[in-house]
């Protein structure tokens, strides 16, 4: 037991000894939170000094769970606001922000021989349906 506390603060020395100095801390501006109420809405609001600003508020879903809406911002280092807003509810969890990654459209249709083969097996398998079998 005083090993592990021994390596601990070994190791948080050495951790904070390579922490940045430049750096001063950030002020927070402004912070207000509203714990749930008996009906289970609350919602946090936070900004700070170097442009961060993050809202949530949220409420006791249909089915027990948590649904929330908010939104976050930072600056970017080129200028420009990085900005996502989001909805989490019973179907899941739907960010929106121009900065996630879009999935490229497939670059070429699909050959024909690869067509075939599909259309291959839905007929394997309507025809093993006929016949009783599964697979």
């Amino acid at each position: 037991m005083k090993l592990s506390v021994l390596v601990a603060m070994l190791v948080a020395g050495i951790m904070a000894d390579k922490m940045p100095l430049d750096k001063p801390p950030v002020a927070i501006i402004h912070s207000e939170q509203h714990h749930p109420d008996e009906t289970g809405a609350h919602s946090f609001d936070f900004e700070a000094e170097n442009g961060i600003k993050m809202h949530v508020s949220g409420s006791l879903g249909e089915n027990g769970g948590e649904n929330s809406i908010g939104h976050w911002s930072y600056p970017l280092e080129d200028g420009r606001t990085a900005y996502l807003k989001f909805v989490a509810d019973e179907n899941g969890y739907q960010p929106e922000s121009d900065m996630l990654p879009v999935a490229p459209e497939f670059p070429h249709p699909i050959p024909q021989f690869v067509m075939d083969q599909i259309a291959f097996a839905e007929a394997e398998r309507e025809r093993q349906a006929r016949e009783g079998k599964t697979t």
